[in-house]
C-alpha cells in the first residue's frame, strides 16, 4: 500500500505538470497568451500606417487595451494603425470580449463537433455558466446573438455613414463594422481623432451606439433570459431582474447627473442646443456603463462631474457580458445587505427571494479588492506624476471598469504609469476574484470551523 506521503508527493507532482489547473488559471493564461500574442503583431512593420515598426510599450498597452475591451489609447487609432493595425485590433476586441476561453472553446466545437471535460469547465467559469453540460450550445448562441446585434448596429451605421456624411460605401461599411464590433464588446475604441465629437448632435448615430453598448453591457444571460420572457418579467430570475433594474436605474441617474452638472458648461455639452445636451448626456450615461466612446471633451467636465463619473464606471454593468466594473449585481447585493441590517432582519433578501451567505462574501470581497486596486494604483501614480488627484483617479477607475474614457492624460503618463494602467485593466477585465484565485496557492477546502469570535462594529 501506498504511503500518505507518497501519494501527497504524487499529487504535488500532479499539480506542478499543468494537468490540474483550474478554470480561473487557465482564464488568466489565455488572456496573458492573448496579449502577447497581440503585441507582437502591432509590433510588425505593417501594423503602423507610418514608417518603421512600433515600440515595444505602446504595442504591448494597445494589445492589453484591446483584449481588456478597454479603450484607452496613447495614439490615434484612425491615423497612428495602418488597416492591418486596426484590424489586428478589432479582432483582440472581438476575442476579448466574449472571452479568450470561451472563444478557443467555441472554435474547438466548431472543428471537432465535441468539447472535452477541461474545456467544459473552463468556459463555464468564462460565462459564469453553472453547468457544464450545455457549454457547447451555450457557446453558440452567445456568438449568433453577439453577432447578430453587430451585424444590425452595422447596418444602421453604415446608412447613416453613407446618407448623412457622404461616404464611399467601402468607408462607410468599415467605420460602421469597426464601431459596431467595438461598442457591442463596450471598448470604445473609434477611428477618428477627436473621437465621436463629429457625431455629438446625430441621434440616429449616438443612440444607435447606445442601445448596442447597453445590450452588450446587460450580460449573455439576463439578454438570453429577456428573449424568452420579455412578457412575463415576474418570471424572470433574480439576477435578471437585479441587472435590469439596476441598470435602468443608474443609466436615468447618470443621464440626468452628467445633463444638469454640465449644461451650462462651455467647455462641454454647455455650447449645444438644448436637444444636443439632453442627447450628450444620455449617450454619455449609457457609454460609463465601460464602453467609453465620448462625443464632448471629457477634459473640459467639471471636477464633480468627474467624480460621479468614477463611481458609475466602478460599478460597471452586467456579469457574464462585455462590460467591467465590479458589476451592478455585486453593487446591488451589498445595498440589499445595508438595508438588512439596518430593518434588522437576520437574512439579505431581494425580490421576495433570499440571498446566499456566500453571494454576500463574494460581493463583499469583490467590492473590497476593487477599492484596494482603485486606491494603491491612485496613490502610486500621484507620486510618480505631476497631475492632480482628481485627474488621476478618474484614469484608474476607467482602467479598472475598462471603460476607456480619459481627461486626456493618457498620452503624457510615463511608462511606469502606462504599465500600470495596463495591470488594471487586466485585473478589470478578468475581475479581482477569478485573478485571485488563480494565483491562490490553495488547492483544497479547509474542512474544519474555528470557534465563533465576536469583535465590535461600528
Amino acid at each position: 500500500m501506498r504511503s500518505i506521503d507518497s501519494l501527497g508527493a504524487q499529487r504535488r507532482r500532479r499539480r506542478r505538470s499543468g494537468r490540474h489547473w483550474r478554470p480561473a488559471q487557465l482564464i488568466l493564461a489565455g488572456f496573458a497568451i492573448g496579449v502577447v500574442v497581440g503585441t507582437g503583431l502591432l509590433m510588425l512593420p505593417i501594423a503602423r500606417a507610418g514608417q518603421g515598426g512600433t515600440d515595444l510599450l505602446t504595442a504591448f498597452f494597445h494589445a492589453a487595451s484591446s483584449i481588456c475591451v478597454v479603450g484607452l489609447t496613447t495614439v490615434d487609432t484612425g491615423t497612428y494603425w495602418s488597416g492591418f493595425g486596426q484590424l489586428v485590433i478589432l479582432l483582440l476586441v472581438q476575442v476579448g470580449g466574449f472571452g479568450i476561453m470561451a472563444f478557443a472553446s467555441l472554435l474547438g466545437v466548431v472543428v471537432t463537433r465535441r468539447l472535452g471535460l477541461r474545456s467544459r469547465l473552463t468556459a463555464a467559469a468564462e460565462t459564469k455558466n453553472s453547468g457544464i453540460g450545455g457549454v457547447a450550445g451555450l457557446l453558440i448562441r452567445v456568438a449568433v446573438v453577439g453577432l447578430s446585434i453587430e451585424l444590425l448596429c452595422t447596418v444602421l451605421l453604415t446608412v447613416r455613414f453613407l446618407t448623412g456624411y457622404q461616404f464611399s460605401f467601402g468607408k462607410a461599411l468599415y467605420h460602421g463594422v469597426f464601431h459596431a464590433v467595438t461598442a457591442f464588446n463596450n471598448a470604445g475604441f473609434a477611428l477618428r481623432p477627436d473621437g465621436l465629437d463629429a457625431y455629438v448632435d446625430d441621434p440616429w448615430i449616438c443612440l444607435t451606439l447606445a442601445v448596442t453598448v447597453a445590450l452588450g453591457s446587460l450580460g449573455f444571460p439576463v439578454l438570453f433570459e429577456l428573449a424568452r420572457r420579455s412578457r412575463t418579467p415576474g418570471k424572470w430570475s433574480t439576477h435578471t431582474k437585479i441587472t435590469v433594474l439596476g441598470s435602468g436605474l443608474l443609466f436615468v441617474i447618470g443621464a440626468l447627473f452628467i445633463t444638469i452638472s454640465e449644461w451650462s458648461n462651455p467647455d462641454s455639452i454647455g455650447g449645444l442646443s438644448p436637444g444636443s445636451r439632453i442627447l450628450a448626456g444620455v449617450f454619455h450615461s449609457v457609454s460609463l456603463r465601460t464602453a467609453g466612446f465620448s462625443t464632448v471633451d471629457i477634459g473640459g467636465m467639471h471636477q464633480g462631474t468627474w467624480l460621479g463619473m468614477d463611481v458609475l464606471m466602478f460599478i460597471g454593468g452586467g456579469s457574464a457580458g462585455t462590460s467591467g466594473g465590479i458589476k451592478v449585481t455585486t453593487f446591488a447585493v451589498l445595498l440589499f445587505v445595508i438595508i438588512a441590517e439596518v430593518r434588522g432582519d437576520r437574512a439579505v433578501n431581494a425580490f421576495g427571494r433570499r440571498i446566499s451567505s456566500r453571494t454576500v462574501q463574494q460581493a463583499v470581497t469583490v467590492a473590497l479588492l476593487s477599492v484596494a486596486a482603485v486606491v494603491v494604483a491612485t496613490i502610486v501614480l500621484v507620486e510618480i506624476t505631476d497631475f492632480s488627484t482628481d485627474r488621476v483617479l478618474f484614469e484608474v477607475v476607467s482602467a479598472f471598469g475598462t471603460t476607456g474614457l480619459t481627461t486626456g492624460i493618457t498620452t503624457q503618463l510615463p511608462s511606469a504609469g502606462l504599465l500600470l494602467l495596463t495591470g488594471l485593466m487586466f485585473l478589470g477585465r478578468l475581475g479581482p476574484v477569478t485573478l485571485v484565485s488563480a494565483l491562490a496557492l490553495r488547492d483544497s477546502e479547509r474542512r474544519f470551523d474555528y470557534p465563533e469570535g465576536r469583535p465590535l462594529i461600528g
